[in-house]
């Protein structure tokens, strides 16, 4: 293993409650992992406390092997061989993109210094431009040079902090996909912040989705999207609603009884033994209900939102609650309007029924 965080916590004194709060994730040598989560969840406050920079008040933290952190002691962020790529890029404007690359490098000799610089500048796609001045690049070269600067010395771990927030979408994306493949062709462990779901699922080898300090889940993204362990982030990870449900004992399977119908064909679900009568809350996903006019279930559209290739439609059925559909944009219906829905679910994700499951 290469990192290790164990039962972490970090406590401010100006807050009553912990800050992160008994946090256990671990990474792989090369691996990235994606700590995503609301404002003010912790991430940031976990991955600066791995950095260096924030105090253990609980458990302990190790990299490489190395025990970094502990209630006890903390290294200094300096002795980690850790890099860190901010939001601000935070450039010298005044060097060139080289002298940026080099100032990492003070005890390397003048020729490995001029040797790893030409490295990192094409494995970042910027190789011809260690002459330019920082102001003559865009935003995402400037990116890709933040990047390399942490790259050059060679860090035993690279941590991220919303490393594209200041870039429009469209080239949030790109970046993206460019930095998991830079990553992966640096045999780089990384651990990045990010509040784009998006983007984790396209860096993250490995996600974990905060809220109030606490790390609800750290797996794959078709793990976190296809079988949260918590409420929480079945609500934060994609687009659904719960409805509630009733699972009872068929002949060969288990029956699902919703309001959008009943859910057959199931190649995962719990038995109805595990919630009382059988009475809990299912998951619904926008890509869960499908778009059919023969179905008997009609439901009214509410809202639509224009995605391109689909809109995704808000729908309220006749008992009240609503659902979300993914229908493809060719299927232009209006708000008002009612048509059909079914559900085509491969596998049913429950939880405990709560008073109103209604969205």
């Amino acid at each position: 293993m290469f990192l290790e965080v164990n039962r972490l916590s970090v406590q401010y004194s100006s807050r009553s409650h912990p800050a992160v709060s008994e946090v256990t994730l671990q990474l792989h040598p090369g691996q990235i992992g994606v700590l995503i989560g609301p404002s003010g969840c912790g991430k940031t406050t976990l991955l600066r406390a791995i950095a260096g920079l924030e105090p253990a008040s609980d458990g302990w933290i190790a990299i490489a092997e190395k025990r970094v952190s502990d209630a006890k002691q903390t290294t200094p962020a300096e002795s980690r061989r850790i890099g860190m790529v901010f939001q601000d890029y935070a450039l010298f404007p005044h060097m060139t993109v080289a002298d940026n690359l080099a100032y990492g490098l003070h005890a390397w000799t003048a020729q490995q210094r001029n040797t790893r610089i030409l490295e990192v500048l094409e494995l970042v796609g910027l190789a011809g431009q260690g002459n330019s001045y920082p102001h003559q690049l865009s935003g995402g070269q400037q990116q890709r040079v933040a990047l390399a600067r942490a790259l050059a010395p060679q860090p035993a771990l690279l941590l991220l902090d919303e490393p594209f927030s200041n870039l429009d979408v469209e080239l949030r994306e790109r970046l993206a996909q460019d930095l998991r493949e830079i990553l992966k062709a640096a045999n780089t462990t990384a651990l990045l912040v990010t509040h784009d779901q998006m983007e984790a699922f396209a860096i993250g080898d490995l996600i974990g989705v905060m809220n109030e300090g606490v790390l609800h889940q750290w797996d794959d993204a078709y793990t976190i999207y296809h079988r949260p362990v918590s409420r929480f982030v079945a609500e934060f990870i994609g687009h659904g609603v719960f409805v509630p449900a009733t699972l009872a004992e068929g002949p060969e399977t288990t029956l699902v009884d919703t309001p959008v119908g009943r859910l057959n064909d199931l190649a995962e679900c719990p038995l109805p033994s595990q919630y009382a009568g059988g009475q809990c809350d299912v998951l619904l996903r926008a890509d869960d209900i499908v778009h059919d006019d023969d179905a008997p279930v009609k439901a009214q559209i509410l809202r639509k939102l224009f995605r391109g290739s689909e809109f995704l439609y808000t729908l309220r059925l006749d008992n009240g609650h609503e659902v979300l559909a993914q229908v493809p944009s060719h299927h232009d219906h209006q708000v008002g309007e009612r048509i059909g829905i079914r559900a085509l679910v491969d596998h049913v994700v429950t939880f405990q029924r709560q008073a109103d499951s209604r969205t």
